[in-house]
């Protein structure tokens, strides 16, 4: 069997490290393909700003499926000099866990060398994929080709979105203009002056990156985060102790099983309804709080989780394992009205599944206080008039920026520029279909989809823990086609 792996990401890293785990007297080619020089890494955990931290704690940044504990024993004492006290963990630099990443790459490349398997990395973007009899025939942009009995597709997330057409806007002099991508920070900010004031655009975890990092440097400009709905992420809580009884993937699929396959949202709310009475924790308190999030102020919801990040209540903790654990596999269950429930709440759910921690959120209240930080929200235009933008808000008026960054984050399941002629090809020759929804669906027995293109999933991208069991289920699959 000749594997051929697009993509030298973080999908990439857990497909190899299941291979090497499942593969026993396999003979053949692994073939990976990856243009970027920053190997195993992807987009986000290349070099960067010490301040552009991991996002979440150790225990859920695993990229081997099911062993919570391989992160945290990689990084050991290392931890120690990056530990969030308001959360009692380590929370290093992104860069320091795509260290990580490509121990963990080049840990199995050795293993599979040992156990027979050819492997290869080629630094090249696959362009097309044709078939050839039983085989595959890659084609590469600089005319090479490659054959294979299977390919699977890790290309990451999807390119951000130019909301309000500034691409093009950039500055002649060198000095800020329009950023499409912030990342690596590193190189965007040098372009930014300490005094300049700063519009981000969107108000996720990319934007509060952006702000941390402007911070970290000692900017002294003011800061606006534009949003069409000025919703911040919520803030980690301590971890607890405690694993699900009720919402649980063995429990969806009990359900499944009694009711003939029929499992609904009703179904799921349920299951945390009595995870938190089991505690003693009113459902309907909770649910009021989640349903208030697009409305209220976000700088005192901001305050108030601060406060709450050491709060025994579970609601919150039970709802973000269970989005990342059971969401992937609950969603394809759920009937389409279900899901376009699910989807009129997308700001909020994305906000309670992908929270900033405590670090980030105490610089960001730091800023608010000082008034150099902004939110702005309803967003109309924004437009470049005079070597300076001005932005149009549906309640504030007009307000001007030196330099914009995107923080718009890719929806889901959306395809990256770099991949579409792939992805087109693909399509082309019947090897995948485009969902309804985003994504790609393999229509063929030897393609694989690992990530966040992968068609029909849940509204939330794909998180580690989700990467890395599609990893494990596709090495599985490859291991008994």
């Amino acid at each position: 069997m000749d594997i051929a792996i697009v993509g030298g990401g973080a999908a990439a890293v857990g497909l190899l490290d299941a291979l090497a785990a499942v593969e026993e007297g396999e003979t053949g080619t692994i073939t990976v393909f990856e243009p970027s020089a920053h190997l195993w890494r992807g987009r986000p955990y290349g070099p960067d700003l010490d301040a552009v931290r991991v996002n979440a704690p150790p225990a859920i940044m695993s990229i081997r499926h099911g062993d919570f504990g391989h992160y945290a024993a990689w990084l050991g004492e290392r931890g120690n000099a990056h530990r969030d006290e308001l959360l009692g963990q380590p929370l290093v630099p992104r860069a320091l866990y795509g260290d990580y990443l490509a121990h963990t790459a080049e840990k199995a490349l050795a293993a599979l060398g040992e156990a027979g398997r050819l492997v290869r990395v080629v630094a090249d973007r696959v362009t097309e994929v044709m078939r050839s009899g039983v085989r595959l025939v890659l084609r590469t942009e600089d005319t090479g080709e490659y054959d294979a009995t299977h390919v699977v597709l890790c290309v990451g997330t999807g390119t951000p979105p130019d909301l309000y057409g500034l691409a093009g806007t950039g500055s002649s002099d060198g000095r800020a203009g329009f950023t499409s991508d912030p990342y690596p920070l590193a190189d965007t900010l040098d372009h930014v002056d300490d005094g300049d004031e700063v519009a981000v655009i969107g108000s996720g975890l990319t934007a509060v990156d952006v702000v941390v990092s402007l911070a970290a440097r000692g900017h002294t400009g003011r800061i606006t985060l534009l949003s069409r709905s000025g919703v911040l992420p919520y803030v980690w809580q301590r971890p607890i102790d405690r694993r699900p009884r009720h919402l649980s993937a063995e429990r969806v699929t009990e359900l499944h099983r009694a009711r003939a396959g029929n499992v609904g949202l009703d179904d799921l709310i349920g299951l945390l309804r009595a995870e938190l009475a089991d505690v003693g924790e009113d459902f309907d308190t909770f649910a009021a709080e989640l349903l208030a999030t697009a409305h209220g102020d976000p700088v005192r919801r901001l305050r108030c989780q601060i406060e709450a990040i050491d709060d025994s209540r579970i609601g919150r903790r039970m709802l973000q394992e269970a989005v990342h654990t059971v969401g992937p596999y609950a969603w394809r269950l759920l009937p389409e009205s279900d899901r376009a429930r699910l989807r009129r709440h997308l700001r909020t759910a994305t906000s309670v599944a992908s929270p900033m921690v405590p670090v980030n959120a105490t610089t960001l209240m730091r800023l608010l206080d000082s008034r150099q930080l902004v939110i702005v929200p309803g967003i109309r235009a924004i437009e470049r008039v005079n070597g300076r933008f001005r932005v149009h808000g549906a309640d504030h008026g007009e307000n001007g920026a030196d330099g914009v960054i995107n923080a718009v984050n890719p929806a889901p399941h959306a395809v990256p520029d770099a991949a579409r002629q792939l992805v087109g090809s693909l399509v082309g020759t019947g090897l995948a279909t485009l969902h309804p929804s985003g994504g790609v669906l393999p229509a063929d027995p030897r393609l694989h989809v690992v990530g966040d293109l992968m068609g029909g999933g849940s509204v939330i991208t794909a998180s580690i823990p989700g990467v890395a069991a599609q990893a494990f289920r596709a090495a599985q699959a490859l291991r008994t086609p």
